[in-house]
């Protein structure tokens, strides 16, 4: 993957390996159609998925209402002072993000959703190739995004979700739970795991 950027100095918490996986799922998926990211937050994933879409000629749909999710706000575990905007009181990570992708120059195949995924989704009709779940990790907001986005899957699409921890002491369990929905489904073959990147390819 080349960019005039290093992705690991962007915001975010997403390891190498998964970021390498996500950019060659994106360059394979792209020939079925465009891809879409739920939780863009500073545009690390972003990268990743963007330049494979840019090295398939696709398009990317970077969906995030950049407030930040419950861990990101004060007084919680991963608040980020610098992406605090102190004249609204609110997180605000959509200028890292726009300022990101144009220093990788990725801004003609990454298009950016700023909004929630309810929102987004209300009047979506686009078929989709891949779709990568990393938003909000309460389970109403991990349902949500899967209810939402995984129906807008082609035959052979991706299904990624991000932060998937099966012993409750490694992390929460939304991601993991919606990556078991998934399986129950019958709709989706599992792809493998990296790290905690779970992939799955609608059926």
């Amino acid at each position: 993957m080349h960019l005039p950027v290093n992705a690991d100095d962007v915001k975010g918490f997403l390891h190498p390996e998964e970021g390498n996986r996500l950019y060659e799922l994106a360059k394979d998926a792209s020939r079925l159609g465009p891809c879409l990211e739920v939780g863009s937050y500073c545009g690390k994933s972003t990268l990743y998925l963007g330049a494979g879409v840019r090295d398939a000629g696709g398009q990317l749909f970077a969906l995030d209402h950049h407030r930040g999710s419950e861990e990101h706000q004060q007084g919680e575990e991963y608040h980020d002072p610098e992406l605090f905007d102190r004249q609204l009181q609110r997180m605000d990570s959509l200028p890292e993000l726009r300022r990101n992708v144009a220093r990788a120059g990725l801004e003609e195949w990454v298009i950016p959703l700023v909004t929630s995924s309810t929102s987004a989704g209300r009047f979506w009709n686009i078929p989709l190739a891949l779709v990568f779940i990393d938003g909000g990790h309460s389970l109403q907001a991990a349902l949500n995004d899967y209810r939402v986005w995984s129906r807008h899957l082609v035959s052979g699409a991706i299904l990624a979700i991000h932060d998937i921890f099966p012993d409750p002491a490694d992390g929460g369990q939304a991601p993991y739970e919606i990556y078991q929905l998934a399986l129950a489904s019958g709709l989706f073959e599992d792809c493998g795991m990296t790290r905690t990147l779970a992939v799955l390819r609608r059926l």
